[in-house]
């Protein structure tokens, strides 16, 4: 409604003739006269101030004076929840008369119409001014300021960090304008910036009162992964997660909770850095002071492992107390394992104290002693002789490493794994994890080995072959294996041979082949070395050998025959010349004359 307060009488105004219904061109003329005077003169796209005459959830009703009143949408002052009848407002003139007559205003245009020119003067005269939290965005929040969209960046909300961004949503709070981007009209505010200098002086007048020793009652304010922060009343210290608790914190978590309210202790503080160090543990007593004083080297304990490492593992007997079991004193085994074999955090142990020295704080424990050495009784429990099984562990080129049992270690030889096969590699015979059957065959107790064999639990098979391999014996075998310096021939009974190449020619001047069957003589049998030397070329040559032999003794007898008999005429002669008597000679000489005379 229009204000008539201001509003003169028009002089000469018959009311009595108002009163009874008549009216004269005078009085109408001064009632226009007085109706027009009594109205603003505005115009379409002016910024007036109007003052606020009723509102409700949905409308407020602004008086501009002129001769209607403009209703606004309650929405356009959300960013002022205090607004109320009686307030004055900027508004923005669309239209002074719609088709209805109405009056048509817009407070947020009115703003906006100023609002730059507002938020650099805000700026520029460190203006504190207020906005309302209209929402959420990535790293902070959107703030409405004069109808301009402001960015309120997290970590400008408050002095201490915040868990809900949500609860500052709608809600109208006041700011500085401490960032400007002309060129693309981009506006940062602060809402700790207003409460900084005051914390500052607060912080300052705190920093001077403190001592060192000093206990003090703060508020967890922050749990990071390296400590708690802690508020003294405007000024923040650190507990580190090492000065928690006497005991091993993993998470600072498990010791205190946000908004807590806990006593510590000043350790340390730094003037000009601003630092505080406090303490929560150091308020109770060192664990290893209240340890109980009957504790003794050789007594039982229980504890929780809190530490893993390779080479052992520390276990907390008590808050802050905890001993070392090095991986050496967990099993009575001699290999070399990792402490992760046995146990893991969390576990809970029993150990035997082996060594408690309370002034250095140290303690190391044990749990193989739990168990009895098996080494102690080695000699009754594992007798030379006696049969056992025992799992493969590891290999070496000349042997396998097997364990009976937890700390019972044993190595078979590879000569003991098998009488028969020429194994080069143990993992030719057995697998890591398998298991295997042994023979003790010595016991070094000093050591702590024993000396096991495989091959000594069946007998032993050359003392047989001797009888059936003999030299000059010849048997059916296969070439399973051609090196440089020969073959290995595979022999009936499982049994293997060697034959080097000269004796592997055929009789037709051919090289043997892999995977060839064919027969062998024994040239060479040795028991104890477990060797037996084979020929195939020594089986024809033998035979031409002895055909040679044959004919060279067929030649041998006819030469001696020949000759015997050569022998036997020899004497004809003789005696036929010995019984030539003088008579005959004479004869002859009479002879012998007369051809000469005939001559």
């Amino acid at each position: 409604m229009a204000d008539y307060k201001n509003v003169a009488p028009v002089e000469g105004f018959d009311w009595e003739a108002f009163e009874n219904g008549s009216s004269t061109e005078v009085s109408l003329e001064a009632q226009e006269q007085a109706y027009a005077g009594s109205m603003n003169k505005v115009g379409d796209h002016d910024v007036v101030d109007g003052t606020v005459i009723a509102m409700n959830k949905r409308e407020v009703v602004v008086n501009i004076g002129f001769k209607s009143d403009g209703i606004i949408p309650t929405s356009e002052f959300r960013y002022n929840p205090e607004l109320k009848v009686g307030d004055t407002v900027e508004v923005y003139i669309e239209n002074q008369e719609d088709k209805k007559g109405q009056l048509i205003l817009s407070h947020k245009k009115a703003r906006a119409a100023k609002s730059w020119d507002r938020v650099n003067e805000a700026l520029n005269n460190d203006e504190i001014i207020k906005g309302y939290v209209k929402c959420r965005t990535k790293g902070g929040m959107i703030v409405d300021v004069f109808g301009i969209e402001a960015f309120l960046p997290g970590s400008q909300i408050d002095v201490k960090p915040i868990r809900d961004y949500d609860i500052f949503v709608g809600k109208t709070m006041e700011f500085k304008v401490v960032k400007i981007n002309q060129e693309y009209r981009n506006v940062v505010v602060s809402h700790k910036a207003l409460i900084e200098a005051e914390l500052e002086q607060q912080k300052q007048e705190i920093i001077g009162k403190l001592e060192k020793g000093q206990v003090l009652e703060g508020t967890v304010k922050n749990i990071t992964s390296y400590g708690v922060f802690v508020d003294l009343g405007g000024v923040d210290g650190l507990i580190h997660i090492t000065d928690l608790s006497w005991g091993r914190v993993s998470n600072p978590r498990e010791v205190v909770e946000l908004d807590q309210k806990i006593n510590v202790v000043i350790l340390d503080f730094d003037n000009e850095k601003k630092r505080i160090a406090l303490g929560l543990k150091q308020l109770t007593p060192h664990p290893w002071d209240a340890l109980d004083s009957e504790l003794k080297v050789g007594d039982r304990v229980k504890g929780k492992v809190v530490v893993m490492a390779d080479y052992g593992a520390f276990v907390e007997i008590a808050p802050g107390v905890e001993g070392l079991i090095h991986v050496s004193e967990m099993s009575w085994s001699q290999h070399l394992r990792s402490a992760q074999d046995f146990m893991k955090v969390g576990d809970e142990v029993e150990a035997v104290i082996l060594t408690l020295d309370r002034d250095e704080r140290k303690m190391s424990l044990g749990i193989k002693q739990l168990k009895d050495d098996p080494w102690e009784t080695i000699e009754t429990k594992y007798p030379i002789g006696s049969k056992h099984t025992a799992k493969v562990r590891n290999f070496t080129n000349f042997g396998v490493f097997v364990e009976i049992e937890e700390g019972v270690d044993g190595l078979i030889h590879i000569s003991d794994l098998s009488w028969t096969k020429k194994v080069k590699h143990p993992n030719e015979f057995t697998k890591v994890g398998e298991i295997i059957d042994v023979c003790v065959l010595e016991i070094d107790k000093v050591n702590r080995r024993l000396s096991l064999g495989h091959k000594q639990l069946e007998e032993n098979p050359w003392d047989v072959f001797e009888t059936v391999f003999t030299q000059d014996s010849i048997h059916e075998g296969t070439i399973i294996e051609l090196l440089d310096k020969g073959a290995v021939i595979q022999l009936e009974y499982g049994v293997e041979g060697f034959a080097t190449p000269k004796h592997l020619v055929k009789e037709d001047g051919s090289q043997a082949q892999l995977n060839e069957k064919l027969q062998f003589k024994v040239i060479e049998f040795n028991k104890d070395s477990k060797r037996i030397i084979l020929s195939h070329s020594r089986i024809f040559e033998d035979v031409q050998r002895a055909e040679a032999r044959a004919e060279k003794k067929a030649a041998n007898a006819a030469r001696k025959a020949a000759n015997a008999a050569r022998k036997e005429e020899t004497p004809a002669i003789q005696n036929q010349a010995a019984s030539t008597t003088l008579g005959d000679l004479d004869a002859l000489a009479e002879l012998k004359a007369k051809m000469q005379k005939g001559e």
